[in-house]
């Protein structure tokens, strides 16, 4: 299981890419890792979202317990896998052994936990399950089905069930080579859902996505069926990735990366015939809010969690603190001169890619050359050739604009210095949609900022920092725009089911 090949996923068949030749980098090294990949073209999307439709029918009427069993298969078989995985994904993007085991572990246990809700409908119990015992009232995938409307003589009931929509593209992240990746979180969804997934793997890490699109295959193989529910592709988004979204027999797509590939994608969904719905997660830059009380009384130790948030994995999560508000005076400037120096102590650490690496310098340089900002701290030069050196930067409130609130995708953080709560307010009301907005301190001032903070992001912490997301049923990981394409939806929890679902109406329908 552990040769790789080079070769891409098509239902049951292994199959050799004849485009442009690429191979993962350890951007630790420099050092360009066998294999080889090549990527697929027209007849290869062609072919996988052909048995994808071909597929759909017999999948969406599985049962939930089958459903159910063959996720908890992956999950088994990616379990099976964690040191090869683990070892692989280190080599292709830098990150250490503990953070990618434990990516594993948080990636078959989502499964798992989709696997758990699928059962619990079954029996009526929650919002999942297969349809009625006589196949009418759910559509054969989506729930069951819900009496909204009793009868009464005369008056036909009127249920409520969930259809699966149809086969999903999914697009794998750079940044997390298995929880948003080939089996990850909107494959996992999708899947449950009762769509089958083709899935165009991530260029930053191709040995790690051919092995574990080897074991969903297997596991599709094992459960007995159709080869169509999983495919997996290599090829670069502007044509390959482009081609997929506008395939006809693809229905939904599920996306994980820049605003720019984001909106490009929901572009080309949007220009179809029919258009489909698109599931980006794009930009956020995650603000948090230092009030007085809190800075006063723990300055020091909020400057160390806030800082080893920041570095935390090279700054390289959606959810990285990009921005803090805090109010001028002694107190922040105790906890700027602390954070200052843990900036400075930082080691800095490899980034995933060269390219990503590029990026961050470029952004930082922005910063350096902004007029108004104040570059407080760098951290180490890191012993990578991909690394990233950690930033700390400054503004005054006044001088914060739109250039500001860019993404700088690493270990990078702007605190802009305002002159009271209103201030932070004011430009707290100007933001774009975040993924997630941060509190530290509480009574009348929290209170005000806290309906603010409901209409900019998808996951409010009280206290705490936003790195990390809990897979469970109340986890949001969405936002408004741009932080993702569709506010209403979150990419982790077991709500993420539902996007791949649409609601159908029975009307005087037999159970």
């Amino acid at each position: 299981m552990a040769q790789l090949t080079g070769q891409m996923v098509i239902g049951f068949e292994r199959v050799a890419g004849t485009g442009e030749a690429i191979a993962a980098v350890d951007p630790r090294t420099g050092e360009r890792l066998d294999p080889e990949y090549r990527y697929g073209g027209d007849a290869e999307v062609a072919r996988a979202c052909a048995l994808a439709e071909e597929a759909f029918d017999a999948y969406r009427a599985t049962s939930a317990e089958r459903r159910a069993a063959f996720l908890e298969a992956i999950a088994g078989k990616l379990d099976g896998l964690t040191d090869v995985l683990v070892q692989r994904a280190m080599s292709e993007t830098g990150l250490p052994e503990a953070r990618l085991t434990g990516e594993v572990a948080r990636t078959t246990g989502q499964l798992r936990l989709f696997a758990s809700d699928l059962r619990a409908a079954g029996d009526g119990s929650a919002r999942y399950g297969s349809s009625a015992p006589d196949g009418l009232a759910g559509g054969g995938a989506g729930g069951p089905a819900v009496s909204v409307d009793a009868a009464g003589e005369g008056v036909p009931e009127v249920r409520q069930g969930r259809v699966p929509l149809g086969p999903v593209a999914v697009f794998g992240a750079s940044n997390f080579p298995f929880a948003f990746s080939v089996a990850g979180g909107d494959t996992a969804s999708a899947l449950a859902a009762g769509c089958p997934v083709v899935v165009k793997a991530h260029d930053a890490h191709p040995g790690t996505c051919e092995l574990v699109g080897r074991a969903v295959s297997e596991a599709v193989r094992e459960a007995g069926l159709p080869e169509g529910v999983f495919s997996m592709l290599y090829g670069d988004g502007p044509t390959l990735g482009i081609r997929l979204v506008s395939d006809p027999r693809v229905q939904a797509v599920g996306f994980t990366g820049s605003r720019t590939a984001g909106l490009a994608i929901a572009k080309a969904a949007a220009d179809r015939p029919r258009p489909i719905p698109v599931y980006a997660e794009m930009s956020s830059v995650n603000p948090v809010f230092l009030l007085p009380d809190a800075l006063a009384e723990h300055a020091a130790e909020l400057a160390e969690a806030y800082v080893g948030s920041v570095t935390l994995g090279a700054g390289q999560f959606c959810t990285n603190p990009g921005l803090v508000f805090a109010e001028k005076g002694e107190a922040l400037d105790a906890f700027l001169d602390a954070a200052a120096k843990a900036v400075e102590a930082d080691p800095g650490a490899p980034m995933l890619t060269p390219g990503i690496a590029r990026a961050y310098a470029e952004g930082v340089g922005r910063l350096e050359r902004h007029p108004d900002v104040r570059i407080l701290a760098r951290g180490r030069e890191p012993d990578a050739v991909a690394g990233c050196r950690a930033a700390l930067a400054v503004v005054d409130a006044e001088n914060f604009g739109p250039e500001l609130q860019q993404e700088i995708f690493g270990a990078c953080s702007l605190v802009v210095r305002c002159d009271d709560l209103d201030q932070a307010i004011g430009l707290a009301r100007g933001l774009e949609g975040q993924l997630t907005a941060t509190v530290h301190g509480g009574g009348a001032a929290a209170a005000r900022l806290l309906p603010v903070l409901e209409r900019l992001a998808g996951r409010i912490l009280w206290g705490g920092w936003p790195t990390g997301v809990r897979v469970g049923h109340a986890m949001v990981h969405g936002g408004p725009y741009p932080a993702t394409s569709d506010a209403r939806t979150t990419s982790v929890g077991s709500l993420a089911i539902e996007r791949f679902q649409r609601p159908v109406a029975y009307q005087g329908v037999p159970r």
